[in-house]
């Protein structure tokens, strides 16, 4: 089995341009998820797909295999498809460029026991929500998941509604996924459905055609950087680490 790790990495954020480039406690954002997947011993090589060159360039410098992607991805689902046309892999697995202190010991876990190269293969991470603000803020995607670790629905409001109890855990997305072949095939060559349209969710183009997304609850603190709020938030969890250490 060979499985390639692949950091989406792009400049033209809407709310944070040049995000994977902002300065985290003496570097780059980038640098960071890059030294948490390069400790992943089952990715057999990893790549940092960009469209930018000042992406390319900062990641260059610091050691990491760019490959250079179209500016035209709609989502990390196109811009890893366009990787796997250069690497053949059996396994490709995203690790998102803005969460820096997503742990690399839970990586791992999304990776199957298994080759399947004919049929559509797609999994994920999922972490319990611990702050009720969280559960309410749209950037973060909230997953249904049901028996057998199976995605029912994925939403970017707080579901499912608390309608006879109140005693459940809402589930959120962690951004690590992974992908074989047939799957980015299929998603490139499929329209965009009606209800990712409207929840602006590339993985339910997925789901609305019937292919199932596996999974796994993990323990994390990861945290995605969407906001200033929460670089500041990142820069002193880490200083606190870089004091422990």
């Amino acid at each position: 089995m060979k499985v390639v790790g692949i950091i989406p990495a792009r400049y033209g954020s809407t709310r944070m341009p040049g995000k994977p480039l902002m300065d985290i406690c003496g570097h780059p954002m980038i640098w960071w998820v890059y030294q948490n997947v390069i400790k992943v011993k089952e990715f057999d090589e990893i790549y940092v797909a960009t469209d930018d060159e000042r992406i390319q360039d900062t990641c260059e410098a610091f050691g990491a295999k760019v490959i250079m992607t179209t500016s035209d991805c709609s989502c990390l689902i196109d811009r890893v498809y366009q990787v796997s046309r250069l690497v053949e892999a059996d396994y490709y697995v995203t690790v998102n460029g803005d969460e820096p202190i997503l742990e690399s010991e839970i990586m791992p876990k999304i990776i199957p026991d298994f080759v399947d190269n004919v049929n559509p293969v797609v999994r994920g991470l999922v972490r319990e929500f611990r702050d009720p603000v969280e559960v309410v803020d749209p950037g973060n995607i909230k997953i249904v998941v049901g028996n057998g670790g199976y995605s029912l629905y994925s939403s970017r409001s707080p579901v499912p509604y608390p309608q006879k109890t109140a005693r459940f855990t809402y589930k959120k997305y962690v951004g690590v996924e992974l992908f074989n072949k047939p799957a980015l095939e299929f998603y490139v060559s499929t329209p965009q459905t009606e209800i990712e349209k409207i929840e602006d969710i590339g993985s339910i183009r997925f789901l609305e055609h019937g292919i199932r997304i596996h999974y796994d609850l993990v323990e994390s603190h990861s945290l995605s950087i969407d906001t200033p709020r929460d670089i500041e938030k990142i820069r002193a969890v880490i200083a606190q680490k870089m004091q422990e250490e």
